[in-house]
């Protein structure tokens, strides 16, 4: 008789349709994927093997398989949602235990862990004085100590060291008419600047001593009797000069294609007691604050003087104001100094076969012996997938299919349900034989 099969069906039609309404009820479900029901049909064993007029006893579910397909991607006001476009799962540390998810709707805990909606903790590579080294994933912690200051020319992590100047000198210009003069003694000043006939230009930017505070230095340029020379002086905090008056801190010269060939780069040792004396201050930063100041680039043409870049590698003290995640997963810290520092970097797990993953429910799945291990490594590397801050990767799901799936699954359980209705007329009319 016919109802093993119509019970078989029926039950495997509304298996059928519990996925599909979990894909619904997951529609929008950050990270979810879709789930898909397998069949397979059902034969009785046989001693005498199988023929050509074997019938199946019914239907089967085989498996539900999560459909691993990139769901949209969608901005949020959170620096710290992050989605992945492309393969790969969040690394997730909970006591110990890893898990692995697609939702990327992190937050920062008490602690300063970037943790999910279940307190896991997102893993990643840590940084170590904002050097990022590839080694043994970890729980991601983002430091809200002030970033220390860094004077000039101290820089270690800087593409150069001190400060460096690319200007054009007017080559127009004549030697002007009188001498420059150094200035007072250091500790009589309070405020000295240079006479303007003693010099043709000027400019000025901000170092920092080891305790992050400021000094302006002003660089004076002065065209000197030998043709395609400059000299070049320089002072603190309108104090005195940078080199104690030592006169000019070099020679720039110009070749007659106005290209700079000799004289670089200029040598500072500034003594910032006599300058905290002259100021009637207190420096308590360690003197001598030397650096270099680096002219490569700079010209001398037949055009008005520019300032075309100037820059040093020194800054204050900074707190932290902000986070940015990278698309290579690197986590950087913005603090208040307008400097940017390391704080870790995201990794990415994915597997051989994802399917074999085993679900454990709030986004997450856990690693298995038919998933194949976790293969780690940095986003954007290997086959894995890059990461996008501030916006999350929505369910996978087509609301669309999925409701026309589930007219096609109740179409299903309603012909099953039919079959066993035929097969009992059936025994009724054989039962009613007399």
């Amino acid at each position: 008789m016919a109802f093993q099969q119509g019970l078989s069906g029926l039950n495997t039609a509304s298996k059928a349709i519990d996925s599909t309404s979990n894909n619904i009820a997951n529609a929008s479900t950050v990270g979810y994927k879709a789930g898909v029901a397998h069949f397979a049909d059902v034969y009785a064993n046989s001693l005498a093997g199988s023929g050509a007029s074997q019938i199946g006893i019914g239907v089967t579910l085989a498996a539900i398989q999560q459909q691993f397909t990139q769901g949209n991607i969608t901005t949020t006001n959170n620096p710290l949602d992050i989605s992945i476009n492309g393969a790969g799962f969040f690394r997730m540390d909970s006591n110990g235990a890893v898990t692995y998810t697609r939702n990327g709707q992190f937050h920062l805990d008490k602690n300063g862990y970037i943790v999910n909606d279940q307190a896991m903790r997102l893993t990643g590579y840590p940084a170590l004085s904002g050097i990022i080294t590839a080694s043994t994933p970890v729980p991601l912690q983002i430091s809200a100590s002030d970033l220390a200051p860094v004077a000039t020319g101290s820089n270690t992590s800087s593409s150069f060291n001190g400060v460096k100047a690319n200007v054009n000198l007017d080559s127009r210009q004549t030697v002007p008419t009188s001498a420059w003069a150094d200035g007072p003694a250091a500790a009589t000043v309070g405020g000295w600047t240079p006479d303007p006939l003693t010099y043709n230009f000027s400019t000025a930017l901000s170092v920092y001593d080891t305790l992050g505070n400021a000094h302006t230095l002003t660089m004076y340029f002065r065209k000197a009797a030998t043709a395609g020379d400059w000299n070049l002086y320089a002072n603190i905090d309108g104090t005195t000069n940078a080199n104690s008056g030592a006169g000019a801190l070099t020679t720039l010269h110009f070749d007659t294609s106005g290209q700079l060939s000799s004289g670089n780069p200029a040598a500072i040792s500034i003594n910032l007691n006599n300058v905290a004396t002259s100021l009637g201050t207190t420096s308590g930063s360690a003197t001598p604050l030397a650096f270099s100041i680096d002219f490569t680039g700079s010209t001398q043409f037949g055009s008005p003087f520019g300032t075309n870049r100037i820059e040093q590698d020194g800054y204050a003290s900074g707190h932290l104001v902000g986070l940015s995640v990278g698309n290579d997963g690197v986590i950087q810290g913005r603090y208040s100094n307008g400097q940017t520092f390391n704080q870790g970097q995201v990794v990415l797990a994915n597997f051989t076969n994802p399917n074999g993953l085993q679900s454990l429910g709030n986004n997450q799945w856990t690693e298995t012996s038919v998933s194949g291990p976790a293969l780690v490594g940095a986003p954007n590397t290997s086959n894995l997938g890059v990461l996008s801050s501030a916006t999350v990767e929505e369910s996978n799901v087509d609301l669309t299919a999925e409701l026309v799936n589930l007219i096609t699954e109740q179409r299903n359980y309603q012909a099953n349900a039919q079959s066993i209705r035929t097969q009992d007329q059936i025994l009724q009319t054989l039962v009613n034989l007399r």
